[in-house]
């Protein structure tokens, strides 16, 4: 049993020395900050992207560094998954990426809005957040989708177009990487000749009304080494 000087001695002690630890841990973090959230990269079209990121309410659905409402993709880490490219085809129009599966609002951003949101949500993923957000425990994906493996009946050698590594991919896999929403490519050279596979690339509508592959923004010369490189997958 503690006598009343004793008791307010435990107090006062106790107190003073939480006090100094949470002092402490306050300057520690504010000393780090800089250097941990890379604030030299913060420029004027990260802070506008936070402003339309904000402005349009991203957070109600989307989370950022585990702070959101968990009803659609956290984006913490979304630059590094899809790509800048990606990104920017997507948000001219999520439904076309996704019919039927996206409920994503069509914003109409500018190209430059765009771009400003992409550079706001690069910025975030590069934060140094403690290794957030975790990766799963099991390859979820490969589970999903069965690995193609590497034979040369299937392997190339020939590198895979830009547009492709940053369209393409986020879909469909060749050699077992890549997305397993759409088919896998492997032997799609010896499905289709480079004509189908041109007049599939201008308009996949055209070709199979309702298909769920959209219309990419590709110019001639993309279309054409993205059809030269699935003619050589056989």
């Amino acid at each position: 049993m503690l006598s009343k000087s004793q008791a307010r001695a435990f107090f006062l002690g106790g107190t003073f020395l939480f006090s100094a630890i949470f002092v402490f841990l306050t300057v520690d973090t504010l000393r780090q900050n800089d250097s941990r959230t890379n604030v030299q990269n913060m420029t004027s079209d990260v802070l506008k992207g936070k402003e339309i990121w904000e402005k349009n309410n991203c957070m109600g659905c989307h989370t950022l560094l585990g702070e959101g409402a968990y009803y659609a993709p956290d984006l913490t880490k979304v630059v590094e998954r899809r790509g800048a490219t990606w990104i920017d085809v997507f948000l001219d129009d999520p439904q076309a990426m996704f019919p039927g599966e996206r409920k994503m609002v069509k914003y109409n951003f500018t190209k430059e809005e765009k771009g400003q949101v992409i550079a706001f949500l690069d910025w975030v993923g590069k934060i140094d957040a403690n290794g957030w957000p975790p990766k799963p425990n099991i390859p979820i994906d490969s589970i999903a989708t069965p690995q193609v493996p590497q034979t040369k009946s299937n392997a190339v050698a020939m590198p895979q177009p830009e547009k492709f590594s940053q369209l393409c991919v986020a879909c469909h896999a060749v050699g077992g990487k890549g997305g397993n929403v759409g088919p896998a490519l492997d032997h799609v050279g010896s499905k289709f000749d480079s004509d189908y596979l041109n007049r599939w690339l201008s308009d996949p509508q055209a070709i199979k009304p309702g298909t769920n592959m959209p219309k990419l923004p590709l110019t001639d010369p993309e279309r054409k080494d993205i059809v030269t490189y699935l003619s050589a997958l056989k």
